[in-house]
């Protein structure tokens, strides 16, 4: 059996996105907004909404280098968990909606990743989901997740595999 680039890439996303926007929930039941918004790891890196509209550009854009189409332009202003929620919401409509033939025949697909400083790489669809998309799109997941849980947010493995459900058979099999 195979399993298409399309197969790998958009359920993940989905569920991530999804994931992410169910712990903005969790969030705001448990501390202030405003703290949480300023989050950050360390001094150099970036506060909690821009890991946000960091993996939804990963995302958004990883689905549409494959399928070779534009993907829409989000601008990163987003300023409350509402507004992150929201775009994690376009971002899942916008992935689930590029036809998936289209995706599936990025595979071979050649794509350029060009840096603001004019330096890049070059991959196939493939190697670019691999070896740069996915790992690229879960730095801002995980570093979303890490922001909310150093703050005190009762996040846990749960939270981050909540896609899963609860377990599906029982424990005496």
């Amino acid at each position: 059996m195979s399993i298409s680039i399309r197969d790998v890439s958009v359920p993940i996303f989905v569920n991530s996105l999804r994931n992410m926007s169910a712990w903005l929930d969790k969030a705001a039941s448990e501390k202030p907004e405003a703290e949480l918004l300023v989050g950050r790891l360390a001094s150099d890196m970036r506060p909690l909404p821009a890991q946000y509209q960091m993996a939804s550009d990963s995302a958004k854009n990883a689905i549409a280098r494959l399928a070779g189409i534009a993907a829409p332009a989000m601008p990163d202003v987003e300023g409350s968990f509402a507004e992150l929620k929201e775009r994690c919401a376009k971002t899942i409509v916008f992935v689930q909606g590029v036809d998936p033939t289209a995706v599936a025949s990025g595979t071979e697909r050649e794509v350029e990743l060009k840096f603001p400083n004019g330096m890049g790489y070059c991959f196939t669809g493939q190697a670019y989901l691999t070896g740069f998309a996915l790992p690229n799109f879960f730095f801002h997941v995980t570093t979303a997740y890490a922001i909310l849980r150093g703050a005190g947010v009762s996040l846990g493995k749960p939270d981050f595999l909540q896609h899963l459900g609860p377990p599906n058979f029982p424990a005496t099999r």
